[in-house]
C-alpha cells in the first residue's frame, strides 16, 4: 500500500509498458497529474496518447509499471472501480446512448444507486427513500445539465445531438460521478469554435469547483488557455514536459509533434 499525503500528486504512472504484438505502443511512460491541476498530454498521431489513458484507467491492462491514484495503486483494479474511487474518463468519440434522453444518459451514470441490484428494484421500487434517492438525482443532473446549457434538451434523444453537443454531454455525464479527476479525450475534436470555448470555460469553472483534469488535445490554443503544465509523448515515449508555453518552444517538441 502507498500512503497518500498532500505532496504527492493524485495521480502518477510509473514505467508504463504495452506492447500489441511486435509493436511497443507505450514504452516506459511516467506521468505525473497534481492534484487541482489541468494538466495537459500532447502529441503527434500513434504518440501513444489514447493507450495511455487506456492503461491508466485499466481498459487495458500494462505489461510493466505502476498506476497510482490518490495514494493507491490501481493497475489491478478493474475499469469500474476505478471509475468508483473518482477518476473518470472521455473517449475522442463520444460515447452517449443514442436513444436514451439526454437526462437518462445523465441518470445512468450516477454510482451507487439502490436500483443498480435487481433485488433491490423487486424489494424497495417505491418507498420513500427511493423516490427521495430519484429526486436527488434528478436535481442533480438538472443541476448539470443547466451548467452545460443542456437544461432544455433533457427530453431529447442524445442521438439527435450534435457532435460538440454529445462532448459536452459526455463531460456532464461524467460529473454525474463526482470525480476527482477526469480524463478528456480531444474535447475540441470536431467541434465548432463557439462550442470549444463553452467547453473550455466549464473546465475552467469545474476545476475551480476542485476537479483535476488531464487533457489529450492536439488544438494548442486550448492546452495554452487551460493547462498548468503539459506532458509530451513521441513514438510511445515521454519527450518531455513543463508549462505550456515552454513546451510550445521547445526545438525537440517543434520537430516531433509540429513537423518543424
Amino acid at each position: 500500500m502507498v500512503d497518500s499525503n498532500p505532496s504527492s500528486p493524485l495521480l502518477a504512472a510509473n514505467g508504463l509498458n504495452k506492447a500489441f504484438g511486435g509493436i511497443k505502443a507505450v514504452r516506459d511512460v511516467n506521468i505525473q497529474v497534481e492534484l487541482g491541476s489541468i494538466t495537459g498530454l500532447i502529441g503527434p498521431n500513434g504518440a501513444g496518447k489514447t493507450t495511455l489513458f487506456n492503461l491508466l484507467c485499466n481498459f487495458i491492462s500494462p505489461d510493466r509499471g505502476t498506476v497510482i491514484f490518490d495514494g493507491q495503486p490501481i493497475q489491478s483494479l478493474p475499469c469500474h472501480t476505478i471509475a468508483l474511487q473518482g477518476m473518470v474518463r472521455t473517449f475522442q468519440v463520444a460515447r452517449v446512448l443514442s436513444r436514451l434522453s439526454v437526462l437518462e444518459n445523465m441518470l445512468l451514470a450516477a454510482p451507487h444507486q439502490t436500483g443498480e441490484k435487481l433485488r433491490n428494484t423487486w424489494l424497495f421500487a417505491r418507498r420513500p427513500s427511493i423516490v427521495k434517492e430519484e429526486k436527488h438525482l434528478r436535481d442533480r443532473a438538472m443541476l448539470i445539465l443547466e451548467s452545460v446549457g443542456m437544461s432544455h434538451m433533457t427530453h431529447a434523444y442524445a442521438g439527435s445531438l450534435s457532435g460538440g453537443q454529445r462532448k459536452l454531454l459526455e463531460i456532464a455525464r461524467a460529473l454525474m460521478a463526482d470525480p476527482k479527476l477526469i480524463l478528456l479525450d480531444e474535447p475540441a475534436a470536431g467541434v465548432n469554435p463557439t462550442l470549444i470555448k463553452q467547453i473550455c470555460e466549464h473546465v475552467k469553472a469545474w476545476n475551480k469547483q476542485g476537479i483535476t483534469f488531464l487533457i489529450i488535445e492536439h488544438n494548442m490554443d486550448v492546452i495554452m488557455s487551460l493547462c498548468d503544465r503539459v506532458w509530451v509523448l513521441a513514438e510511445g515515449q515521454n519527450l518531455t514536459s513543463g508549462p505550456p508555453a515552454e513546451v510550445q518552444t521547445n526545438p525537440e517538441v517543434l520537430k516531433a509533434y509540429l513537423g518543424q
